[in-house]
């Protein structure tokens, strides 16, 4: 079992029990990360599925690694469970180093379970794993928790080591007021702006009472199948990531201009537009209005894409974020109708800080902001003007959701869920101006221009709905479809580390663990194998919301002509998306109504899974 620990750490919150989990062959079947999470999740509660609550304590958190962590170049941590977002399984992942230090301690990851009385934090020094009280620290954000949690633990871990050394800080998750909260679309954070955003798993961990897991890991990794193959690799790959230059330079966010002006596919006000040709969002700019650190990397990775912004002038003094990255240069940008830097910087710092994942909160805002344009929302329901540009405005209105008071309660729950409630309360279709897929808020990135990666089907079949990092495609089992996506996510590395390419990619895993993986085998085996799971559950859904067939669709914004840019009136048919589906279905190997085939799950070694298909055949009424 080279490149594993082999085995993972179980945690009952609830009784306080911790015990050893061995991994065995089948859930070497899924690989790591998340297919084997998407596995965990499944054996566990899929007999029961659609009755478990995500935000109850019978749900899971699974914190996991992946073969390829601590080997590829980058670091990152993969986090699953049952989303309150979407009621299926959202393979989220983070630039953290928690996974090596798990990997370092012995474990392949962390299966969390139950909910502790009071709030605790779980602390993990190698063999040592104490559950611990972390009620002094509810409450507070990131760079508060930096200062105090994360100081003293490494205060503990020096004195500790006297003579052996200095170690470096310990790695650490955690969540804000949002996952406290339980607000659906809270993250889960690290390093005071990465995020595991997709899925709301702040807001699961937040059920369990849990602020915060520190790891700190002082054991060699596990060996390596071929050494000499692996280290030429390496030394390939290392040299080969090095001539990013672009991301070296300036991190994702130098689409915040780009994308919207060059591809007509940034959110504009509520995705009313997807062009504009502001310069003020430029990159550039945002190294004239703020400080802006811009070498700092992950562990282990050769691009360098993180840039840190940090006001030290003017009425947001000391706001702190990720350059801001190009999800949140969008979303608490342009689909806000913010295009001043400094102003952005300060809206991106403010989700980081209350541990809410940037995209599905902008998702909401300008969801609300465009309820108020058309009179759908008037000031009294909000309790203040909400107009697009203001960004004093919409920091208002995140204090109210992760406060949960007024109209917050009701945008806490997210895009879809707050849109069906006030289509109720209002007496219109709130719906149409709700651009999200299976409860999850789309990326920025649109598909109407076809002019950017995301294209017609995308989101609308994605087993992680309006995930843009798990974007499906045809033809369904090649590079083009979400089958790539899970792979990195199984093996737990950083999309923007996959320069090298897929084929290779897969080779190094090989040098690592000594299977015989193969592209043809993960397209047709191991990756089908995840994806046919996740959509098992997602279409079981529950307890809450059920998703139909009808439901692989794009958000109603997205039929709608693209109303400006140098493509203006572009957008595809209903007609054209609907034969797509229909295409995508036939060829991933589900039947007519998108439900996984019977001989396809039995050629998977998933005959189990028939159980939880004739529960939802019965559902739909086939």
């Amino acid at each position: 079992m080279k490149g594993y620990a082999g085995k993972l750490l179980d945690v009952n919150l609830s009784t306080g029990n911790v015990k050893i989990v061995e991994l065995d062959e089948d859930m070497l079947r899924f690989y790591g990360g998340r297919g084997l999470g998407t596995y965990i999740l499944w054996k566990e509660l899929g007999e029961r599925w659609e009755k478990v609550d995500p935000l109850g304590e019978e749900n899971l958190l699974l914190i996991l690694t992946g073969p390829l962590t601590g080997y590829y170049p980058g670091i990152k941590t993969a986090v699953l469970a049952k989303s309150p977002e979407s009621n299926g399984v959202v393979g989220s992942v983070l630039s953290s180093e928690v996974g090596i230090e798990l990997k370092a301690s012995g474990y392949d990851g962390i299966i969390i379970r139950g909910k502790a009385r009071e709030p605790v934090y779980l602390f993990i020094n190698d063999d040592d794993v104490e559950v611990r009280d972390a009620s002094k620290y509810w409450g507070m954000g990131g760079v508060e928790l930096h200062r105090t949690l994360l100081k003293e633990v490494h205060d503990e871990l020096r004195k500790k080591a006297k003579l052996r050394g200095v170690p470096k800080e310990p790695a650490m998750m955690y969540i804000g007021r949002g996952g406290e909260e339980k607000v659906r679309f809270a993250a889960i954070m690290s390093k005071l702006m990465h995020a595991a955003g997709y899925g709301g798993f702040g807001a699961v961990m937040g059920s369990k009472n849990l602020k915060a897991v520190i790891v700190k890991g002082n054991k060699a990794l596990p060996e390596v199948h071929d050494p000499e193959r692996f280290k030429s690799l390496l030394r390939e790959f290392q040299r080969e990531l090095l001539t990013l230059t672009t991301f070296r330079q300036w991190g994702t966010g130098a689409g915040g201009y780009s994308v919207g002006k060059d591809r007509s596919s940034q959110p504009v006000r509520n995705w009313q537009e997807e062009y504009h040709d502001d310069e003020r969002i430029s990159v550039v700019n945002f190294e004239l209005k703020a400080w802006v650190k811009k070498y700092w990397a992950d562990y282990g990775c050769p691009v360098n894409c993180m840039k840190i912004s940090y006001l030290r002038y003017g009425p947001y003094k000391g706001s702190i974020t990720d350059a801001p990255d190009y999800e949140l240069m969008a979303y608490m940008g342009t689909n806000l109708g913010v295009f001043e830097p400094e102003k952005v910087v300060y809206l991106s710092y403010l989700v980081d800080e209350l541990g809410l994942d940037g995209i599905n909160a902008g998702n909401v805002l300008g969801f609300a902001a465009e309820l108020y344009q058309r009179g759908i929302l008037a000031e009294e329901d909000i309790g203040f003007k909400l107009e697009w540009g203001d960004e004093k405005a919409f920091a208002r209105l995140l204090e109210l959701i992760v406060s949960r008071e007024g109209i917050g309660e009701v945008l806490a729950e997210g895009t879809y869920r707050a849109a069906k409630r006030i289509s109720e309360m209002k007496g219109v279709d709130a719906m149409r101006y709700a651009v999200h897929v299976k409860g999850i808020g789309v990326g920025a990135h649109g598909i109407r221009s076809d002019l950017d990666y995301t294209r017609d089907i995308s989101y609308a079949v994605s087993v992680q709905g309006g995930d843009h990092t798990a974007t499906a495609g045809l033809p369904a089992r090649s590079y083009e479809g979400e089958l790539v996506n899970a792979f990195y996510d199984s093996a737990v590395i950083c999309m923007f580390t996959t320069r090298p390419g897929f084929e290779r990619i897969i080779e190094f895993g090989n040098a690592v663990t000594g299977f015989e993986l193969t592209p043809e085998k993960w397209f047709n085996e191991t990756g089908l194998r995840i994806i046919h799971l996740q959509r098992i559950l997602l279409l079981l859904g529950g307890p809450d919301v059920h998703w139909k067939p009808k439901d692989d669709d794009n958000p109603e914004r997205f039929y709608e002509p693209l109303p400006t840019g140098p493509v203006k009136g572009k957008a595809p048919t209903r007609e054209e998306i609907s034969e797509k589906v229909r295409q995508y279905y036939e060829q991933v190997g589900y039947d007519e109504h998108g439900i996984p085939r019977e001989e396809v799950l039995e050629e998977l070694g998933l005959s189990e899974a028939k159980r939880e298909v004739k529960r939802i055949r019965e559902r739909l009424g086939l």
